[in-house]
């Protein structure tokens, strides 16, 4: 179960932006690909423009056709050769501007995934503790895929719709203000049916990526556990918490889509009644009544020529109408993959807003040489470490000391206790206890994954707070009870310790780890590619690897948290020899249930509840016969 943080509140809490912001700003990403854009946008102004100027070319064609046997054929003939051309104008420009809105939309999608990745690496780990990998993955397929939607597809379409509106406008003005007026009314109910119905619909396309991401969360939990699953035949339970998030996810996109898709139809049903009407009315104003003119000489309409007293006029303006209307549909029909994007780009700028990890250390780790008896910082690589704190160079020994240290995960629940304890260089501290009695917190706030609520915790006698993060982290290696496998070969995985390790330091540190048995004898030895987390590895093959990750990385500081766990009695026997030899000269904090593994350790201390109750060495534990002394026979009694 992950720890509740604070990045949970703030990732559930916070006010969803104001989608013409939200929008706004996802407009920015195209600065990736202006020329591109740019050229699409002229693009897009000739392809309304042709189309507009297409429509348009009736009222000339049918003027002539009036004249019936007396028509002007060559003219006939000339306007619809011009037709043609606009035909084929807006063709040309129609590919043009759709191929190079899949480029934009590829480009834009590769920055926004660049920097999403890039603002994860600078979260905390609090932040990764609190959510699933299947929300965080949710991210990079659900969200991302609908704002892919929005870019490529419906911009698009928006932007001709919006230029194709404008030029409608402007030619329905000029054909016919007083029908123009009645279109203005539709245009104002549109307005508010799209005012309402969004609203709703973006709300739930809201609730539909959040319900979405936990159930991309629980199913990966489940596949991952499905071991688990049928060893305790859990598939039924399993089934069942599936339907119900399942359940609420249809729920939630059924309310999205409905309302998303009561514009449509609305839409097309309000075009339909006006274009009838604009039509009724055209046809009065262009037919006077018999004996007497609809509209009087005289009057506002016939002294500023506002009637349609033509019929190609007539029919012009209502193609005008009838794509006005067609535009509206295609921008309603847009509205689903709108609101959706909205709704994914509210979550990725959340996620992007989110305040990195702070780092407020100014204390830096620089390779030293010694001059004249006198430690010197240079560049090159010496294999020797010093801590500089202004002009001061202050030797790397590995010594820690915590004094009055307490710290809680969320603020409430008290997880350390005034705890007090020290590591001189070159010694070995093991931690015993209970489940949750704060060990692997301990070696959290060293590597300032967590920052203490009170107390002091000091490196060689600087504050870990004066350290920067990334130069306290450089001098701790760790090797964690869950080991993580990169896709990659046996190799490239050893030397994630130490990127610019040579191919003997890696073998070196698997012989170290007495792994360079089992990898010499895979199929392509340290060149094996190992996919899925080391899926082709045993568990304990894969944590050796991690131990020689460790080895190669050569820290002054070594952390093992339950660094054996996942290995049998025989091979633990086999690598405590090499073990024996990582550890020399460094200061190791070994985290372990199995106590045989801590019997030599300078000092043991017995945690529970946060607190150090017992502390000495093995022998001295043993004869006070208190927790320690309950917890080594009882490993035994059970062996």
């Amino acid at each position: 179960m992950p720890r509740e943080s604070s990045f949970n509140s703030k990732m559930g809490g916070k006010r969803a932006e104001n989608p013409a912001k939200t929008l706004l700003r996802l407009m920015r990403y195209y600065k990736n690909c202006k020329v591109e854009m740019i050229v699409a946008v002229i693009g897009i102004l000739v392809y309304s423009a042709a189309t507009t100027l297409t429509y348009y070319m009736l009222d000339p064609l049918v003027s002539v056709l009036e004249g019936g046997m007396n028509a002007d054929m060559a003219r006939y003939a000339t306007l619809l050769i011009a037709m043609g051309i606009l035909y084929a104008l807006g063709c040309g420009t129609n590919y043009l501007f759709n191929r190079l809105m899949l480029t934009c939309a590829a480009r834009i999608m590769c920055a926004l995934r660049k920097e999403m990745f890039a603002k994860m690496q600078t979260l905390p780990i609090s932040f990764f503790d609190g959510h699933t990998h299947g929300e965080l993955m949710s991210y990079y397929t659900n969200d991302i895929d609908a704002i892919r939607e929005l870019v490529q597809n419906s911009i698009t379409q928006m932007l001709i719709s919006v230029t194709s509106l404008i030029a409608y406008v402007a030619m329905m003005i000029y054909l016919s203000i007083p029908l123009f007026m009645i279109a203005i009314v539709m245009c104002v109910c549109i307005y508010y049916i799209i005012r309402i119905i969004g609203g709703r619909s973006r709300k739930n396309f809201q609730k539909q990526q959040k319900a979405l991401s936990g159930l991309n969360g629980y199913i990966e939990e489940m596949m991952e556990g499905q071991k688990v699953v049928k060893v305790f035949n859990h598939e039924k339970p399993g089934i069942a918490a599936f339907n119900t998030r399942n359940e609420e996810l249809c729920k939630v996109a059924t309310d999205a889509n409905t309302f998303a898709n009561l514009i449509g139809p609305v839409m097309n049903n309000l075009s339909h009644i006006f274009y009838a009407l604009i039509c009724t009315v055209g046809v009065l104003l262009a037919a006077p009544i018999p004996g007497e003119p609809f509209i009087a000489e005289g009057t506002f309409f016939a002294e500023h020529q506002l009637l349609l007293v033509q019929g190609a006029a007539l029919i012009a303006f209502l193609q005008y109408v009838r794509q006005f209307a067609n535009r509206i549909s295609q921008i309603s029909q847009q509205f689903n993959a709108i609101l959706l994007a909205l709704a994914g780009a509210e979550r990725l700028f959340t996620l992007m807003d989110m305040p990195a990890e702070t780092d407020e250390g100014t204390v830096t780790l620089v390779n030293a040489e010694e001059k004249d008896g006198v430690l010197v910082e240079t560049d090159h690589r010496t294999g020797k470490w010093v801590w500089k704190r202004g002009e001061e160079l202050i030797p790397l020994r590995g010594e820690v000391t915590f004094k009055d240290v307490d710290f809680s995960y969320d603020g409430k629940k008290q997880v350390l206790n005034n705890l007090t304890l020290y590591a001189k260089p070159g010694q070995k501290i093991a931690f015993v206890g209970s489940t949750g009695a704060g060990k692997t917190t301990i070696t959290n706030l060293i590597n300032r994954f967590y920052d203490i609520t009170d107390g002091t915790i000091t490196y060689d006698g600087i504050p870990v707070r004066e350290i920067k993060k990334d130069s306290l982290r450089s001098s701790l290696g760790m090797v964690l009870q869950e080991t993580h496998l990169f896709t990659g070969t046996v190799m490239e995985n050893i030397r994630y310790g130490k990127l610019d390790a040579t191919d003997e330091e890696c073998i070196r540190a698997a012989k170290i780890a007495n792994a360079d048995f089992f990898i010499s004898h895979l199929p392509e030895g340290y060149n094996t590619m190992l996919v899925s987390d080391g899926a082709n590895l045993s568990q304990g093959q894969r944590q050796l690897i991690s131990i020689a990750r460790a080895a190669v990385s050569d820290p002054p500081v070594l952390i093992l948290d339950e660094a054996t766990s996942s290995i049998d009695t025989r091979t633990e026997k086999l690598i405590e020899k090499g073990m024996d030899s990582l550890m020399k000269g460094r200061t190791v904090f070994v985290i372990a249930h199995r106590l045989s593994t801590v019997r030599n350790a300078n000092c043991i201390m017995v945690l529970e509840h946060g607190e150090i109750i017992e502390r000495g060495e093995h022998d001295d534990l043993l004869k006070q016969k208190g927790k320690y002394y309950q917890l080594y026979t009882g490993a035994f009694e059970l062996t």
